[in-house]
């Protein structure tokens, strides 16, 4: 049984989550012992344990698995409707889906009423961290712009839903219609519009990802005008039309407000929009948003809308499950680690040597398990594969995840998510990771950030149509001061490829410098603004949802390369070859 406390109480809140954090092992192995409890007689686990839920037989029978071995148990329930003890005996209440947009493939991920207050448990959590470093929190309001699908039915009778719309959809009489509106454009047009309306209440702004409030700034900048002029004359577009939606906004948009549209239009119509969230909601304490592992790449253009706000990423989970929270919320977002809650699922964790690329990890080595560590066994300074097993039906689940373990609170390791395991470049035997390709862009951008550019957005894929194959990068840019056609010079263009190409790893430069060389040179291709909002709606009209959106770095759907290709206004090759001694 979870704890239940108000999360305003920190000081309550505060004695839970020293308590779990200080007993981390024995929490993990009661953990562990109700799952194998619950769930041995489940058609999954009785082919390891013959029915037994003994622990020691667990770690030594069941296998590490990732989403392809599990994947017909989940298909018999969803596409077959089978009972959910296939995998669990909890009552599998509806199947959450992942974005598909990070490893190419959307998982369906079992969801039950139980698992709904873990979740729930864990964000209290997470509420009581921000409110002892954040004052006055109680006194406002949270702008947290959610956008919900229509429901999606399996054939099996189960109702497919990202996560963030189950937390919506299950508590429904929390949240004001207008997110509930499943027209995306006519939600975020009236949460945005009540927000400006309550403008002098708000007190912190966010979303799930970074790129997800960067692409609501977007559309904030494409409508304000319309807005301030519902304001104006107290009455809301013609083209909001959903019901609810409307009706909700209206009770908001009440009256004319002449003075709060001149004040918004003061601030709009400067001709930068640097520190606008902090501008348009001057009571804002923090901005709500996962920057960590291929996020990190925004943190430069959020940087610039929050007009110094601290960036909060506060919660580190997934479709599977809810993994840990950040206890230093204001910290710098380059340095996000996550305490892991002991009480959510049962962790483990695969070494992986600190000079290996995680992608030549064997995945299906039978000798996995004999190298599996525990929670409470982790080192500092190594890196991870995070294993999860749940009470809803995953078992020694590989998630992807490389973290990097940073330190401990109390008893309880903390870790910082590095990046996917999944997702790389490669022409020939080179791998480059999502990690390496993003530490490269950085560097390169510094050719351009002393002209007033930041990178809003990028993606890659490796072009093999022509001998030698080569990489291509596709970056959208943005000048300061809101400039619609940026001033690409080629010399320096020229020179990021370059350092691209140099700040790769050894392997790449050595098959670069080959006389008969297996990679070109390095392409970028910078497209017209507002491409990746384009690409973004691709994936969205493919099934994936707004909320859980993350640009593909390594673009893999001839689709979207020819959605990019046709957006492209200027080509640029490196000219130098890699140095191979640095």
């Amino acid at each position: 049984m979870l704890p239940t406390f108000d999360p305003t109480d920190t000081e309550a809140g505060s004695r839970i989550l020293e308590d779990i954090t200080s007993n981390a092992g024995h929490i993990q192995e009661q953990v562990l012992e109700e799952i194998l409890t619950k769930n041995a007689s489940t058609d999954y686990l009785k082919g390891f344990l013959n029915g037994h839920s003994d622990k020691g037989l667990f770690k030594n029978k069941v296998p590490v698995v990732d989403y392809e071995d599990i994947k017909i148990y989940i298909d018999r329930i969803a596409l077959d409707g089978e009972p959910s003890r296939i995998l669990t005996n909890e009552s599998i209440t509806e199947l959450l889906k992942s974005s598909g947009t990070s490893g190419g493939k959307q998982k369906w991920i079992p969801k039950t009423a139980e698992e709904g207050e873990r979740r729930a448990f864990i964000c209290c959590l997470r509420d009581t961290v921000l409110n002892r470093y954040l004052q006055g929190l109680s006194d406002g309001k949270a702008l947290l712009f959610v956008l919900i699908n229509p429901d999606i039915h399996t054939p099996g009778g189960l109702v497919l839903r990202t996560a963030s719309e189950s937390e919506i959809k299950n508590r429904k009489d929390r949240y004001p219609q207008f997110i509930l509106c499943e027209d995306t454009n006519q939600s975020l047009y009236g949460q945005l519009l009540c927000g400006l309306v309550q403008r002098d209440a708000i007190v912190s702004v966010g979303t799930f990802f970074a790129s997800g409030l960067l692409r609501i700034i977007k559309f904030f900048e494409e409508h304000w005008q319309e807005m301030s002029s519902n304001i104006r004359t107290g009455q809301i577009s013609a083209w909001i039309t959903d019901p609810n939606c409307k009706r909700a906004v209206s009770l908001i948009l009440s009256k004319q407000m002449p003075d709060l549209a001149d004040s918004i239009d003061l601030v709009c119509q400067e001709k930068s929009w640097e520190g606008i969230i902090k501008k348009i909601w001057p009571r804002t304490k923090y901005v709500l948003a996962t920057i960590t592992g291929s996020m990190a790449q925004y943190i430069p253009a959020l940087e610039f809308y929050t007009g110094g706000l601290p960036v909060v990423s506060s919660l580190y989970g997934s479709s599977e499950a809810f993994f840990g929270i950040n206890m230093k919320p204001l910290c710098s977002p380059y340095d996000v680690s996550y305490t892991f809650i002991p009480n959510m699922a049962y962790y483990e964790f695969l070494p992986i040597d600190n000079h290996q690329d995680p992608n030549c990890t064997n995945r299906k080595d039978a000798h996995l398990k004999d190298h599996i560590v525990d929670l409470a066994n982790v080192k500092i300074g190594q890196h991870y594969e995070l294993l999860v097993t749940t009470f809803t039906g995953l078992y020694r689940y590989r998630m992807e995840d490389i973290l990097l373990v940073t330190g401990f609170h109390n008893s309880t390791p903390q870790f910082k998510f590095v990046q996917r395991t999944n997702v790389v470049l490669s022409i020939h035997t080179d791998k480059t990771t999502e990690q390496d390709l993003q530490k490269a862009v950085a560097i390169a951008m510094q050719i351009l950030q002393p002209l007033g550019f930041f990178l809003l957005e990028y993606s890659s894929y490796a072009d093999t149509s022509s001998i030698p194959g080569h990489y291509v990068l596709f970056w959208e840019l943005q000048l300061r001061p809101n400039d619609d056609t940026p001033e690409l010079d080629q010399v320096k263009m020229e020179k990021c490829c370059s350092l691209v190409e140099q700040s790769l790893d050894q392997k790449y430069k050595w098959l670069r410098n080959q006389s008969f060389s297996t990679i070109g040179p390095l392409e970028i291709r910078v497209v017209k603004q507002g491409t990746f909002n384009v690409l973004m709606d691709f994936y969205v009209s493919q099934g994936t949802s707004l909320n859980q959106y993350k640009t593909p770095k390594n673009i893999k759907s001839e689709k979207a390369i020819v959605i990019l290709d046709s957006r492209v206004v200027g080509k640029f090759y490196s000219r130098e070859v890699p140095n191979q001694d640095s």
